[in-house]
This record gives structure tokens, C-alpha cells and sequence, in this order.
């Protein structure tokens, strides 16, 4: 990726009304990371993969009311892991943090999950409390990159198992131009290879039988001449964060845009083995053009790829 100087990377935690928490269970490799809103956010979506495990995601789409979303789930455990919302939303109703009915504050809360039951112990998966606790974590809001959260269980590169996959992680990354702000939290569990789009090398993936290397995941996948059903134990999964004023259709777009970072650094990508999902949500009232905004979540999305591998 060029470095262009007008751009400059600031710490996630800049962003003001955003909080971010983690929690996870080391030995059975699995986790949570929360992103709670303290005012609400606009939020759109984009999926592009075939298999995505997910909780409320209509919410973020243009054709439901526009109700600000309270907070936006990643974790691990697959469809099991859905229930971490619940400890969510507990912790929000507590909070006196929902939309308000009349009867009750409802809080609403958007989830996406990866599948990581074939690293660790696939009998224990992100649930309520693990949920809650994020919450709790989130106090601190000092997210980090590597294996916390719900990137604790992700690898990439599993074409042919797990055996010859890699280990990655989640990852974050945000910059500032003018008074424009964008940040980017991702969880890399992909089918496919990572590159690094900066020098285009290969930093993780499909491996060689014994380990020694990489193989390209595509040249192999080229191989597989019949229809094939695959299992869908993969998914890339994050969300890009903005001030920028925009509507919730406009949010919709820029998470679309912001797809490209996963184009740029993810090799095959949103294929039907892939449950690919990225949210994008605003929190501010900054005037800027959506062409703009959408650039600058490519960008920062791609860098959190990289480091989501790195850093694992």
C-alpha cells in the first residue's frame, strides 16, 4: 500500500463514543470482541461470503427504520456463539442503554461469527457471560491486536484442514485526515492466503505437507474440477468505524467499499466456504464525501488485515 502522508494513523481509542472490549477462554482457543456505542451508531452492512453466521444484521439494512445500533458483536464459536449477544444486551439493559418501547429499553445489538471449533475445544464456545465480561473489559477500552477477543481461535489457509493452515487473529487499524476519522477491527479467518499489499508477499496461509512453505490456495483450488460442497469454516468478519456524517444507506456503501481491503489482501476471497461480513457505522457528525470515506475504509481495513496476521 502507498504511504501517503496526508494520512495519520492514530490510536482506535481517539475515536470518541467508541469502546472496545474483549474476552476469551485460551485453551479452548475462542473469544469475544465487543464495540459499544455510547450514543448509538448508523450502521450498514455488506456480506459477501456464502456461510455467515450472524444476529440481527437486518438492523443495519437500509430498508429497516433507522434505529441507532448499541453495539456491534464479533466472536468466535459459530452459530454457537450468537448467544454472546445475550450477555450483551444484559449488560446494556443494566446500563439503561436500548431503544426505548415504552415498556422496556431494548438494546440493539448486530453479531457476526467465526467458525473456530476445529482449534481448541470445540465443546466450548463464546457465550452470555463471555459476552458480558467483553462488556466489562470494555471499561478499560485498551484493544490490542493478535490472539484476544474473537480473534483468539482465527486461522487462515484451510483449503485442506487445519493441518496445513496458519494462525491469525483479529486486527486494528485507524487514521485521521483533516478532521475525517476511520478505524478498522477485523477478525481474519479466511479460506484463502494473506498478503501483505504493501510488498505483496505472502505472510500466511495454505502450508506445504510438511510445513516448510506455502502453497497457493488458489493454483490448488483450480484443481478441483467437480462441483464441489465445502465446508464453510471460514469467515472473515469485522467492522469499520467513521465520524463522518452519513445516512444509514450511505453506511451500506462505504462497508461495500470497504470490502476492497479484504480484495487486497485476502486470495480467493468471499467464496461460498466463506461467511464474510463487514459492518460500517458512524458515530460523529463530520462533513465529508462518501468516495472519500469509502477510500479511507479500504485503506485502513487492509492494514488491520496485515496486522491481524502479524500480530497472531
Amino acid at each position: 500500500m502507498e504511504q501517503d502522508t496526508i494520512l495519520q494513523e492514530i490510536q482506535i481509542t481517539n475515536i470518541k463514543g467508541l469502546r472496545i472490549g474483549n474476552a476469551q477462554d485460551d485453551e479452548a482457543k475462542t473469544g469475544v470482541t465487543v464495540l459499544l456505542f455510547d450514543k448509538g451508531a448508523k450502521v450498514g452492512v455488506d456480506v459477501s461470503g456464502g456461510g455467515p453466521a450472524s444476529r440481527e444484521t437486518r438492523l443495519a439494512d437500509p430498508l429497516t427504520a433507522d434505529n441507532p445500533v448499541n453495539a456491534i458483536v464479533l466472536s468466535g464459536g459459530s452459530a454457537y456463539g450468537l448467544a454472546a449477544a445475550d450477555g450483551v444486551m444484559r449488560y446494556l439493559e443494566e446500563e439503561g442503554i436500548g431503544y426505548d418501547t415504552g415498556f422496556a429499553k431494548v438494546p440493539l445489538v448486530c453479531q457476526s461469527c467465526i467458525y473456530d471449533l476445529g482449534l481448541g475445544r470445540a465443546d466450548v464456545r463464546p457465550d452470555a457471560d463471555m459476552g458480558y465480561a467483553a462488556c466489562e473489559n470494555a471499561k478499560e477500552n485498551n484493544p490490542r491486536c493478535g490472539n484476544v477477543g474473537a480473534g483468539c481461535g482465527a486461522t487462515v489457509g484451510k483449503l485442506y484442514g487445519m493441518d496445513r493452515a496458519s494462525k491469525a487473529g483479529i486486527g486494528i487499524h485507524a487514521v485521521q485526515v483533516g478532521k475525517l476519522v476511520m478505524a478498522a477491527v477485523v477478525v481474519v479467518n479466511a479460506m484463502g492466503d494473506i498478503f501483505d499489499p504493501s510488498n505483496g508477499r505472502k505472510i500466511a496461509g495454505l502450508r506445504t505437507e510438511d510445513g516448510s512453505g506455502f502453497v497457493s490456495t488458489s493454483q490448488e483450488l483450480y484443481k478441483i474440477s467437480k462441483r464441489t460442497d465445502m465446508f464453510t469454516g471460514n469467515t472473515t468478519i469485522g467492522a469499520v468505524i467513521t465520524n463522518g456524517k452519513f445516512a444509514k444507506a450511505e453506511m451500506s456503501k462505504i462497508a461495500s467499499m470497504a470490502r476492497c481491503g479484504y480484495a487486497r489482501c485476502i486470495n480467493p476471497v468471499g467464496t461460498m466456504a466463506d461467511g464474510d461480513t463487514i459492518y460500517a457505522a458512524t458515530i460523529g457528525e463530520v462533513e465529508a464525501d462518501i468516495n472519500v470515506a469509502g477510500t479511507l475504509a479500504a485503506e485502513v481495513m487492509a492494514e488491520a488485515i496485515v496486522k491481524a496476521v502479524k500480530n497472531a
